[in-house]
């Protein structure tokens, strides 16, 4: 079973986030006192649940990001020659496109 990326779940969890806020500044923008203040306060709290849970997101992609790093380390220093080979052919495969241009 695969996960969502989660840059897809972001971007879903933003849109929900966004309409909502607009939703409620919509209806605040009618509002005066203390329906207003409720409604604001209301849209502060939908921004700091999508500010937490970019920081969320942004933790996971870094510690995916080490854990890429790390894994592509340990191949190098495991298998030098077969690294170097890799990227002389990455490399070769580049070059052939660049140059189709």
């Amino acid at each position: 079973m695969s996960r969502p990326f989660p840059s897809e779940k972001l971007v879903d969890d933003f849109s929900t986030v966004l309409s909502e806020a607009e939703g409620l500044l919509h209806e605040a923008a009618t509002e005066t006192g203390d329906k207003a203040r409720e409604l604001r306060h209301q849209i502060k709290g939908k921004l700091t649940e999508a500010r937490l849970r970019l920081q969320e997101v942004e933790t996971q992609l870094a510690n995916r990001a080490r854990v890429c790093a790390r894994a592509t380390d340990d191949f190098v220093h495991d298998r030098p020659w077969q690294a170097v080979g890799i990227g002389v052919g990455v490399g070769f495969i580049l070059g052939l496109l660049i140059g189709r241009r």
